[in-house]
């Protein structure tokens, strides 16, 4: 793909701020994961992150994880990919504060120090502007604190879909296993009945 054929990761001049939705995960509430297999939040999953994820002031989210020795790439390190798979499901959260449903279009990071195994990560996401269906976004991971060294940092692209964009696309079994999930249909139903 060409550089002129990538989406923007600038918000265009018509681009507006982020607005909260009323119906948001209070300022410090933990945010429920988005699916209970997900590699990313999903408790369910033996070798996922178990990523865990608070909502922030604004449209903002704070989110940690420890690495374990099954998400190690280098001896003793976290392997790159599921750094940015963490980076990428704290900027995906961040759709639970605008009460939307999103998929990642571009994810851009840039890596600033080893992160070792056992080490946890704190991850800072914010919502930068809305452009239509398209969400701004930035993040920032540090090690061992919330204001320990920076580790990474991203920007990425989100674009808004239809809840049906998972039913058309996800494996027939996992839909059917999810749809059958009663926890689920109560979060879904706060998202179809907003814009």
């Amino acid at each position: 793909m060409t550089d002129a054929a990538r989406p923007s990761l600038t918000p265009p001049p018509d681009a507006v701020a982020p607005v909260r939705h009323p119906d948001a995960p209070a300022p410090g509430q933990l945010i429920e994961p988005h699916y209970e297999f997900c590699f990313g939040c999903g408790p369910a999953q033996p070798s996922g992150l178990h990523l865990a994820a608070r909502a922030g002031e604004g449209v903002e989210i704070f989110a940690e994880f420890t690495v374990a020795p099954t998400h190690q790439g280098g001896p003793g390190l976290a392997h790159g990919g599921v750094l940015v798979t963490a980076m990428d499901d704290a900027l995906g959260t961040l759709n639970w504060l605008l009460h939307s449903t999103s998929v990642t279009a571009r994810l851009e990071t840039d890596f600033r120090r080893p992160v070792p195994v056992d080490s946890t990560l704190y991850l800072h996401t914010w919502v930068e502007a809305v452009a239509g269906r398209k969400i701004f976004c930035r993040g920032e991971a540090r090690l061992d604190a919330p204001d320990g060294p920076l580790a990474l940092t991203a920007q990425a692209l989100f674009i808004q879909v239809p809840l049906e964009h998972f039913v058309n696309h996800g494996r027939p079994e996992d839909i059917k296993a999810a749809m059958d999930n009663p926890d689920l249909h109560k979060r879904v139903r706060a998202f179809e009945v907003n814009p």
